[in-house]
């Protein structure tokens, strides 16, 4: 949730104090004595009836379960969220809700966007720790995996004493994605001192970091990937069945903000910090925070196999030190069909998940990534940053020390290769044509045609992963690294004239073009000729020396800079140029057009394109209808109110705001605060005892304060102190603005009133971007608009405009993939 995403990080890091340790540490299941070989991942096909009924082998049917019930011991992690966050973030009160909440079982999925499980209901009763937790319906057999005979936990600390041992993979929660697991920390102490009305009610309480649960939350992969199935959607969305769900569509309608704040308070500037994650997207570097308040969409995983093909054509990248520690296929399987993805010691060929095409080792490296960022082997992951607030130089993770120390990230090196098997077996398209209903929302044979023209001259090349054979010396297979921009330019240039367009509008005549076609290339596209926000783009934690260094090939790392990059002054709308550093920063890589029609909105953040919370075929079709349209015509997307001219919109605070922080999660201090910072203490505290820093007034951009970089890039001691020192101004700067205040002043009083710090806070800026729905103006004639850009997004040249009858043609054929 970003609460140190911005120059307020110095003063959560004062609340919080340091997040160091030695690294290396152990996880729970070696504390207790346990190797990977206790983890055996389970094997009944108890979801047999998701993802379209597709029939699995065993193997499939264990990696679908490692993706839907295996949480790897992240319950450690997320119990200990609360605390970075302030007080924002308890998932226990997500699966517990008070009775009286919002977010409770027969609203939860209109409130949160989340997954009610199927064989369960509204609790009629509490639980013997006076929770409200949902029901098993009696009717259903029990959750296999909650048998702790065959799935003994991990006997630790309070386990088998005060509370049970349990099952690894936890209990059923009622939330798909969502596991309960008792708590070892749940002794006779914390028990007497348990109480479940406070819990719920009483803030002093609820808030206390030396609180203690008596469950702990894990949370799987499926928790942020399944979804209502496309082509088989539920009649109640809030009661669906299994067979109504799909595991791989990405939880596309999750109110992340309403997630992170289980008690949404507007006047809290936190929550106006994730207020800007449209639903389904949520950003990935939330945790191990790179200081840009970045949200992005949760991939959809579609067409494995045709993905992997795509990546031998054009995914080659070479790998060094410790990224030659990933699992690659080769070492599970002889199969010809997945060992041609990697040559020893260190080439492998490879898939780009992460939007900024930073995921670069191979597929399973790809996914064993994922655990750790959802909290697997927290013990050693929490050593390396400041979770949520940031504020200390991040160190890179190794997969030598996790798989040296942690017993439940070996198992999941063992389980990773049966859910990629899972996929390539069950993320398959879905087709609007298979959809009940479908068939009337599909264009005629004839404008589908004439689409798929228009689409071969202006799309295909991004978007299709079969390809013309390119000229000599202007393919993209093999051009990852530090020649990369020479060689794209030169094969964009051959995509712009006939030889190209020819022979693409031929391919794309076939009728078997849609076979095996993944719709798109997987390569990563400069941010100078998408134009879209640059804060993807200049994400970090992938960098060389970063949390994710062991988790980016060499050959990322090696990439160039794009150029330089237009961008919007937020508050006069002025262009101007931001200059794209090399080492990986700069790129998008290419989405796949695979059931597009079922994933509106668009843009990595959702943000062209409204949302209804209906994931019914015809309100899909809503919504695709608007957001196709505001793709193809950028006229219609929304402007800001406040300077129209910044060409998108501004996401800013809606209401009057301040940072929170309780008292209760402000440390006890080894000596005595001196009279000038005590009486500073004073005027930032409020009538209960907290912190509150602000007015932050209504209508400020959220970005101006929420992407501020408190830590300097630079390893040069000159260049970190001159950093720091400019940010100890800044927060001399602000502290005094904040006590300045005039008694009375209204929002656009206030907002004058800070006017003379926007020049240091944009300089401080880590992405000084902060339209968010703008770029991608392919086929319009916003893409030849000069007015602007700077030289190296002009040197793309201009491309032709689509008539309107093209662009009606143009979405029946994308209606069809």
């Amino acid at each position: 949730m970003a609460v140190g995403k911005g120059i307020l990080a110095g003063l959560a890091l004062l609340a919080l104090g340091g997040c160091n340790g030695a690294s290396g540490k152990k996880d729970e299941a070696v504390q207790a004595g346990l190797s990977d070989d206790h983890f055996v991942q389970a094997g009944e096909d108890y979801f047999r009836d998701m993802d379209n009924g597709v029939r699995l082998t065993p193997a499939e049917a264990r990696g679908r379960n490692m993706w839907l019930v295996w949480s790897g011991g992240n319950d450690r992690f997320w119990d200990g969220m609360t605390k970075p966050t302030l007080g924002g973030f308890d998932l226990l009160k997500i699966v517990a809700p008070d009775p009286r909440s919002p977010n409770r079982r027969g609203n939860r999925w209109y409130q949160l966007g989340l997954v009610n499980e199927p064989c369960f209901k509204a609790p009629a009763k509490v639980d013997s720790y006076g929770l409200w937790r949902d029901e098993r319906d009696p009717a259903c057999p029990p959750d296999p995996f909650a048998d702790a005979a065959r799935y003994p936990g991990v006997a630790i600390g309070a386990r088998g004493k005060t509370v049970p041992v349990g099952s690894y993979y936890g209990e059923p929660s009622g939330i798909l994605g969502l596991r309960l697991f008792p708590n070892p920390d749940f002794d006779e102490k914390a028990k007497a001192r348990w109480s479940a009305a406070r819990y719920y009610a009483d803030p002093r309480y609820y808030n206390d970091p030396k609180l203690v649960r008596p469950y702990r939350v894990g949370m799987s992969c499926g928790f942020c990937h399944v979804g209502p199935s496309p082509v088989h959607p539920p009649r109640d969305p809030e009661n669906p069945t299994f067979a109504d769900l799909n595991s791989t569509v990405g939880a596309q309608y999750m109110w992340v903000d309403r997630l992170f704040f289980w008690n949404p308070n507007e006047r809290n500037y936190m929550y106006q910090l994730v207020k800007t994650y449209r639903p389904g997207a949520m950003d990935t570097s939330l945790v191990s925070t790179d200081n840009i308040n970045n949200p992005r969409t949760m991939n959809a995983v579609y067409s494995l196999g045709d993905r992997l093909t795509a990546a031998r054509q054009l995914g080659h990248e070479a790998l060094k030190s410790g990224e030659r520690d990933n699992m690659q296929f080769n070492m599970f399987t002889n199969s010809a069909a997945l060992t041609r993805y990697f040559e020893a010691p260190d080439q492998v060929w490879t898939p780009h998940v992460l939007k900024d095409g930073s995921d670069a080792v191979g597929a399973l490296g790809a996914l064993n990534r994922v655990y750790l960022n959802i909290g697997l082997y927290s013990e050693e992951w929490l050593t390396h940053f400041n979770p949520v607030v940031g504020g200390k130089p991040i160190t890179p993770i190794r997969i030598a020390v996790a798989r040296k120390n942690s017993a439940y990230w070996r198992a999941t090196e063992k389980g990773t290769l049966d859910t990629a098997l899972f996929f390539l077996k069950a993320a398959r398209p879905d087709r609007l044509a298979d959809a009940p209903g479908g068939a009337a929302h599909l264009g005629t044979p004839e404008a589908v045609a004439h689409g798929r023209d228009v689409f071969a001259v202006t799309c295909a090349r991004c978007h299709s992963s079969k390809q013309p054979q390119a000229p000599a010396g202007v393919s993209l297979a093999d051009s990852a690294g530090p020649g990369y921009m020479s060689r794209f330019k030169a094969w964009w240039k051959w995509t712009q004239g006939p030889d190209f367009q020819q022979k693409m509008k031929a391919l794309a005549a076939r009728p078997d073009f849609a076979n095996g076609n993944y719709f798109s290339t997987d390569v990563r596209i400069p941010v100078t000729l998408l134009r879209t926000n640059l804060c993807s783009p200049l994400a970090t934690n992938a960098l060389a020396g970063n949390i994710w260094d062991n988790f980016s090939s060499s050959s990322y790392k090696a990439l160039p800079s794009v150029g330089r990059s237009s961008y919007r002054d937020p508050f006069t709308g002025a262009a101007l140029a931001y200059a794209m550093p090399a080492g990986g920063r700069g790129y998008t890589r290419v989405p796949s057009l695979v059931s597009l029609w079922s994933t509106a909105p668009f843009l990595l953040n959702n943000s062209v394109g409204p949302f209804n919370g209906d994931p019914s075929v015809s309100g899909r079709m809503a919504v695709f209808d608007a957001s196709i349209k505001a793709m193809l015509w950028p006229e219609k997307r929304p402007r800001d109110e406040e300077v129209p001219n910044a060409g998108g919109v501004i996401d800013r605070t809606t209401t009057r705001s301040y940072l929170f922080v309780p008292s209760s999660l402000l440390p006890k201090l080894p000596g005595k605060l001196d009279d000038e910072a005590q009486k500073a203490l004073a005027q930032l505290t409020n009538s209960n005892g907290d912190i509150e820093v602000g007015p932050i007034p209504a209508g400020m951009p959220v970005n101006l304060l929420a992407s501020l970089q408190p830590l300097a890039e630079s390893r040069s001691p000159a260049d970190i102190t001159r950093h720091y020192g400019r940010v100890l101004i800044l927060l001399a700067k602000l502290k005094a603005a904040i006590l300045s205040v005039p008694k009375g002043a209204d929002d656009a009083a206030l907002r004058v009133h800070f006017s003379n710090l926007r020049g240091s806070l944009m300089a401080l800026n880590k992405c000084p971007d902060f339209v968010v729905n703008r770029g991608h103006y392919f086929g319009t004639a916003a893409f030849n608009d000069q007015e602007g850009l700077t030289a190296d997004e002009r040197a793309f040249g201009t491309e032709p405009v689509l008539r309107d009858e093209d662009k009606r043609a143009l979405i029946s054929y994308l209606k069809s993939l």
